[in-house]
């Protein structure tokens, strides 16, 4: 087992599944020819060495920083230069990201935190951009004539430590940088031009990464069955693990705990699919585990996780779905949306899992997972997951807040279900926690649990509410009736 230091590189495409799904003739061909006339050749004259494909993702390694650099600039400007003269919709674009690490060879792979930081680099970068470690920027800020963009500290999944990450500009200077290399005399060392050579470090995984791109993450250690404290279901089973927040911003958490619990919400209307509900997902949440660990601790066989980045009205969501019996990766894709397209995101991502999945759905299942977004209004939704995270506090003045977040959600939209439940649900929690007068608390959460079934009829949560109310005034087979309806519209909310 050798060890050395290397530049790495990992690279993918933008949307790959789109892109195949729209038209996969066309997208397999266009990568055949950056491939061929950008990639190889560009990998080749900056000695980047192949590690490895992982659909249409790749892994590279450089001798060289400023090789690493600089191929990925020269790849991003040349990709850029041909997407001018396509729509957008059909064009390839690629993210990059460049670290400098300790790396340990085996045959022909590397491995090592080295490896893992540069794989989670290229998921901070912007398409088309490149984003490099705090480590790369000093080798190459005084040497390549680039622009580079702090982007502050970055905690990232499995990585103890925060990054510091820079953001190579695709700009003037880096399109200076990609002119071709002026050749010297045989023999003589080659000559830059002032290139962009930070960024192009990037590419050089990209560029010898070959035909197909998906983003490419490492390949986690499988788990293995008869480690696992509960017995596998006989269908698919999968754990939605706390989406990371990577905007850089504490206040954004309320926001993408939302996002995980959303979607573990739409995954359990899937028939066939058992889902381990949230308080299970969310004890993990800011833990340094694994999808090995996580497989064999919740006896499932399907991980999700993924990250969210929230900046204004724009919204990034990277999400991957792992089989952790083989620890391989059955699907990965990145959206980049505004605020006002995040119910649609949430309904791509649903879909993506149970194709992935292999799921056959019934034209009444299909129904029965309901499409539609809650609300129509965004600053209602965003009321109420503000208040979903004041609910998880055991303290009265967050009990309040929460209170008063959900009455302006409703005044909003008078027709939000979910949030007619929670108000419902801090009503009750209003005597049984914080002794308010008992029978005033459960009247007033009995009428937010029948307005919200009636406005939702296929959720399961008033009745949930309607039941406990039921149960704490002795009304057994009304609570009986109530729980069993919420069971009818959710079997695995046990």
């Amino acid at each position: 087992m050798e060890r050395h230091l290397a530049a790495i590189l990992a690279a993918d495409v933008v949307g790959y599944s789109r892109l195949m799904g729209e038209d996969e003739p066309g997208t397999l061909a266009a990568l055949k020819t950056h491939r061929k006339e950008i990639f190889g050749p560009k990998a080749a004259q900056y000695h980047g060495r192949t590690v490895k494909l992982m659909g249409d993702g790749a892994l590279m390694e450089f001798g060289s920083v400023m090789d690493a650099v600089a191929f990925a600039v020269e790849v991003q400007v040349a990709v850029a230069q041909r997407n001018s003269a396509i729509p957008q919709a059909r064009q390839i674009v690629y993210r990059i990201g460049i670290n400098i690490g300790d790396i340990i060879v085996e045959g022909d792979d590397i491995y090592g935190d080295g490896v893992n930081v540069a794989a989670r680099l290229e998921g901070l970068a912007d398409p088309g951009g490149i984003c490099v470690a705090h480590n790369v920027y000093d080798q190459v800020k005084h040497k390549l004539d680039l622009s580079f963009e702090n982007l502050g500290e970055k905690t990232v999944k499995n990585i103890a430590e925060p990054i510091t990450v820079y953001g190579v500009l695709i700009d003037d200077k880096a399109a200076a940088l990609a002119t071709p290399l002026v050749p010297g005399p045989a023999g003589s060392p080659r000559r830059w031009r002032l290139l962009a050579g930070g960024a192009l470090a990037v590419l050089a995984v990209a560029a010898g990464a070959a035909l197909w791109w998906q983003p490419w993450t490492p390949q986690d250690e499988p788990a293995f069955i008869e480690r696992m404290a509960l017995a596998l279901p006989d269908g698919p089973s999968i754990a939605v693990l706390p989406f990371n927040n990577i905007s850089g911003d504490a206040d954004q958490e309320y926001f993408v705990d939302g996002m995980t619990e959303d979607l573990i919400t739409d995954l359990s209307k899937v028939p066939g699919l058992f889902v381990i509900a949230r308080n299970s997902s969310f004890s993990y949440k800011d833990q340094q585990v694994n999808v090995r660990q996580v497989s064999e601790e919740l006896g499932v066989r399907y991980v999700l996780e993924g990250s969210v980045r929230r900046i204004g009205d724009e919204v990034r969501i990277n999400a991957q779905l792992i089989d952790a019996t083989t620890g391989g990766h059955l699907w990965a894709e990145r959206y980049d949306r505004r605020l006002d397209n995040i119910f649609a995101v949430q309904n791509a991502i649903t879909e993506e899992i149970v194709q992935a999945l292999e799921l056959q759905l019934t034209e009444s299942d299909q129904a029965r997972a309901d499409k539609r977004p809650p609300t129509p209004s965004l600053e209602a939704y965003d009321l109420v997951l503000r208040a979903r995270k004041f609910m998880t506090r055991l303290d009265r003045a967050a009990a309040l807040e929460a209170r008063r977040l959900l009455h302006g959600a409703v005044e909003i939209d008078p027709a939000y279900s979910e949030a007619h439940s929670l108000l419902g649900f801090s009503y009750f929690d209003e005597w049984r926690v914080w002794g308010a007068e008992r029978e005033q608390s459960l009247a007033r959460a009995q009428e937010l649990a029948t307005t919200a079934a009636e406005l939702s009829p296929q959720d399961p949560a008033p009745h949930v509410l309607s039941a406990l109310v039921h149960q704490w005034r002795r009304e057994f087979d009304a609570a009986n009736a109530q729980a069993d309806e919420a069971l009818t519209l959710d079997p695995q909310d046990a």
